[in-house]
């Protein structure tokens, strides 16, 4: 609806009328100069133009939301009014034409041309009249989509802050439980597992509300984790990482592992007295990011006495199906009598720019 192009196609338009009647004419042996045909329908046409988008610029808000009424009570004057104007100033312009008449003072002119067209006039006002109200319906859907994903982008980030809010209160007090516990056998062990406690406590404030982060800051988050865990079991259990390094910047959802580690050692690790053995795997295969928790115990529990993993792995599971829809997968699995593996693959996304190395996570 700029002017230029608004008013610039209105007399474009009016240009190929006058070159269709110029055609026409040839045709049937009447000659009129072509230069007077481009002048007359070209200066009709932009003449209209400027109306109309004055029309549009002056009243859209009352076209876009007219009532039928308004339209019968209002707008048909309007458009009489509208015509008439229009075709005194094209006569003030052409006081030559009609063609083929002697001369004439203005109101006869005026009359005998509003005779000859205030009907296609009435056509034309009213064809740019739905056009405006049709450009009113599609912004105001286009309007009322944008809110609509902006409230749905809202909804989706409230839930998402409210399943991080309940994700970390559930790990600090899991990890002061075993803080605690060690407090009665070994008072270094669990000094210094307060000390890395903290740590942990200052990434995830660090971190804010993002929602994603590379992988190799979840994974630096994890092995701290790991460490404190290798504290608390005094060794009994043998911890492997690998992540393929090409992997390093690919985009993950913060603390997406860390739930699902303690739940290898809540309900697996815990009930062994040696030989515990803990596997996470990230890997790739093509636009697919694979993410692996293997664990030793007691295997899986029967579903009577289970409770779904808790709060970690439900967590988990609502988190993903938030961020990646149908565009990914969960499984947990039992693939011998005592170990248990949780899957999880993700689209393979990195950031826009290499990661920068931005908090200290110590050792």
């Amino acid at each position: 609806m700029h002017p230029l192009l608004f008013i610039g196609g209105a007399t474009l338009l009016g240009l190929l009328f006058a070159l269709q009647e110029w055609v026409s004419s040839s045709f049937w042996n009447y000659h009129v100069k072509l230069s007077l045909l481009l002048q007359a329908w070209g200066a009709q046409y932009f003449i209209w133009g400027v109306l109309c988008w004055v029309l549009w610029w002056t009243m859209r808000s009352q076209i876009y939301t007219a009532s039928l009424k308004k339209i019968l009570l209002y707008f048909f004057p309007l458009s009489i009014l509208v015509s008439v104007v229009e075709e005194a100033i094209w006569v003030l312009l052409f006081p030559r034409l009609p063609m083929g008449k002697p001369p004439m003072p203005f109101w006869q002119r005026l009359s005998f041309h509003l005779d000859a067209e205030l009907m296609d006039s009435l056509v034309i006002f009213w064809s740019a009249f739905f056009l405006f109200r049709g450009v009113g319906y599609y912004l105001r859907f286009r309007e009322k989509e944008r809110m609509t994903q902006q409230l749905q982008s809202q909804l989706v980030h409230a839930q998402m802050r409210a399943l991080r809010m309940q994700l970390n209160p559930h790990f600090l007090f899991n990890t002061m439980n075993s803080i605690s516990s060690l407090m009665r056998t070994d008072v270094g062990a669990a000094d210094l597992m307060l000390e890395q406690l903290s740590r942990l406590l200052r990434i995830t404030l660090h971190r804010g509300d993002a929602q994603f982060i590379p992988l190799s800051d979840e994974m630096e988050f994890i092995e701290m984790y790991l460490a404190m865990q290798d504290r608390r079991f005094q060794g009994r259990v043998s911890q492997q990482v690998t992540v393929d390094p090409g992997l390093h910047d690919a985009l993950v959802p913060s603390m997406i592992l860390q739930p699902i580690v303690e739940n290898a050692y809540a309900h697996g690790l815990t009930r062994l007295r040696a030989h515990g053995l803990l596997f996470i795997e990230a890997d790739s295969h093509g636009p697919v990011l694979r993410l692996a928790v293997t664990n030793n115990g007691v295997g899986l529990l029967p579903p009577e006495e289970s409770n779904g993993g808790g709060v970690g792995l439900s967590n988990v599971r609502e988190r993903l199906l938030m961020h990646y829809g149908g565009d990914h997968t969960f499984s947990i699995s039992q693939i011998d009598d005592d170990r248990v593996r949780v899957v999880m693959t993700l689209p393979l996304r990195f950031a826009d720019s290499p990661h920068e190395q931005t908090t200290g996570y110590g050792a």
